[in-house]
């Protein structure tokens, strides 16, 4: 969620290790949380919020861009969610579903495992929401690559050289670069054959394995923001033949209790009621509309448009936006001195702090536990809030885990909607 270096937030990560699930040949990936905003002892990681921050913005700065190549217009929240000034620095099931389970370890990011080539090889990526593109470390990326698992198009008989460059630039001042190949993609027993992947010479700092630990990015948002541009992965599967998918929609579970990737359908026992469907405002990224954001009783935004990106860690906004909103939570301060976007709450009043979003009418509950991040220092009585603000004007909200680790999240691409409940 940090266009700007607030904007972006702290990022979610997927680990995932395959497991089965019993329902009609479905398929489950376990998804696993492998970094942290939070350290072990409870205080912020400054230093690890800093370059997730960077190169959330750079996601959303690359992806802006390849939204009007690709589409001959700019799209409608780029003004309220780029900075106008950036100082931050082979397993096989049944068709019909696939289930990925998510790692938690200490909350950052939520990675997953998927199979690429023949013989299939196994990696860990980011599953995001809030880009389109695959890409994978290869064989040749060097030390910036270091700990990575390597993709070799040597090692597979289904590469193919499409003989097109690659280069994603982050605000690290450093760069994602590569050729693009195509391959055959295996994610929870599902098959993408021909999938356009990006094998990177080059990674950026903010993809080095103490900031990233997974090998990858599987980006899971609509064609018109592929960096490529290409085809992404749910669509190749959504159009295969033979029929992949039960149904042209996937689904998160972000939960420290199991989390997990569901691709084809819906886990019905994750959630508990009905799920609350709202349309897709704006084909690109999963932007809907919010109702509002509400502290207690009260609205200090509404009638907005949020992003749902299960590729950052915070809720970001501007920093209008985020004064409002910390303005009625008693004790809180704006730390840009810690760092730019930045506010804490008191750490004695966290667990009473009742933060809420409203989708399609129904009001969504924000946990404490996800909301307060951690103390600001060891000892410290402030604690990092889970919303950021920084630099961008407008109305825009980029809702991540903070929000997210609370709801069940269904992405319909055949609908174009998306869909909330709450976890069981």
């Amino acid at each position: 969620m940090q266009l700007t270096p607030g904007l972006a937030t702290v990022l979610t990560l997927l680990s995932l290790s395959i497991s089965a699930s019993a329902a009609s040949g479905s398929l489950t990936i376990p998804l696993a949380k492998k970094s942290s905003v939070t350290r072990p002892d409870g205080t912020v990681n400054i230093e690890f919020l800093r370059s997730h921050t960077a190169r959330i913005a750079a996601k959303y700065r690359h992806t802006f861009a390849a939204y009007e190549k690709n589409t001959g217009s700019q799209h409608s929240l780029l003004a309220s969610l780029i900075p106008r000034n950036d100082d931050a620095s082979s397993e096989t099931k049944s068709k019909g579903e696939g289930v990925v389970p998510l790692t938690d370890e200490n909350a950052q990011l939520w990675q997953g495992t998927i199979s690429v080539g023949t013989p299939p090889k196994k990696f860990t990526v980011d599953f995001d929401t809030g880009s389109s593109d695959l890409v994978l470390p290869g064989s040749n990326c060097g030390s910036s690559c270091s700990g990575h698992t390597l993709y070799s198009p040597s090692a597979s008989s289904t590469a193919k050289d499409l003989g097109k460059p690659f280069s994603l630039a982050y605000g690290d001042n450093s760069t994602v670069k590569g050729e693009q190949w195509t391959d055959t993609v295996n994610v929870g027993g599902l098959i993408a054959k021909a999938q356009t992947l990006g094998v990177a010479s080059q990674y950026s700092e903010g993809f080095g394995l103490a900031n990233f630990p997974a090998d990858g990015l599987l980006g899971l948002a609509f064609p018109s923001i592929s960096s490529y541009p290409a085809t992404p992965l749910f669509n190749t599967l959504m159009t295969a033949k033979p029929a992949q998918l039960s149904q042209p929609l996937f689904a998160f579970k972000l939960s420290t209790s199991g989390s997990e990737l569901t691709l084809g359908d819906v886990d019905t026992k994750a959630f508990k009621g009905q799920l609350t469907y709202v349309a897709v405002s704006a084909e690109g990224y999963w932007q809907v509309s919010l109702d509002s954001v509400n502290v207690g009783k009260t609205q200090v935004a509404k009638n907005a448009q949020a992003i749902v990106d299960t590729g950052t860690t915070l809720i970001a906004t501007s920093s209008a936006n985020a004064k409002t909103f910390y303005a009625k939570i008693p004790g809180s301060k704006e730390r840009s001195d810690v760092f730019p976007g930045l506010w804490t709450v008191p750490c004695s009043s966290a667990s009473q702090i009742n933060v809420s979003l409203t989708f399609g009418g129904q009001k969504f509950a924000v946990s404490p536990q996800t909301f307060v991040l951690g103390a600001i220092s060891s000892g410290s009585p402030d604690c990092m809030g889970g919303v950021m603000g920084q630099g961008a004007a407008g109305d825009a909200w980029i809702v991540g885990d903070v929000f997210l680790q609370n709801v069940y999240t269904v992405y319909d691409m055949g609908n174009k909607r998306v869909g909330f409940a709450n976890l069981a």
